[in-house]
């Protein structure tokens, strides 16, 4: 390990325990594991109708157009919204404060230009 790598370790290491960072940990987990929890009953619970409300399932709305049918597409468009939820507030929440922190491990590093 060279000498230079040593003073960005313990700049790493201490950008991880500053409370900053904890509060970045926090405020992703707070958005993302609700986030996930609900996309997971969701699905859940469209596999369980699935193999238990079968009549439900096939209950036509449409022409031969079921609720199944329209359960499952809704699994497609959850999966698209909750995309687009969590790149707004990632845009809007969370990347200014990580580039901040990031800001703070290189602050006193000089980018090397080429040419």
């Amino acid at each position: 390990m060279s000498n230079d790598a040593q003073p960005l370790g313990e700049r790493y290491i201490a950008v991880q325990e500053s409370t900053e960072f904890g509060d970045l940990r926090r405020t992703f987990r707070g958005f993302v594991f609700p986030l996930t929890a609900f996309f997971l009953a969701w699905y859940f619970l469209y596999v369980l109708l699935s193999m238990f409300a079968p009549g439900f399932m096939g209950t036509k709305v449409l022409g031969n157009i079921n609720i199944g049918l329209l359960l499952g597409l809704g699994q497609f468009v959850t999966t698209f919204a909750i995309t687009i939820i969590y790149i707004r507030w990632a845009g809007r929440v969370f990347d200014p404060a990580a580039e901040a922190l990031a800001a703070q491990v290189g602050a006193d590093e000089t980018p090397e230009v080429d040419g």
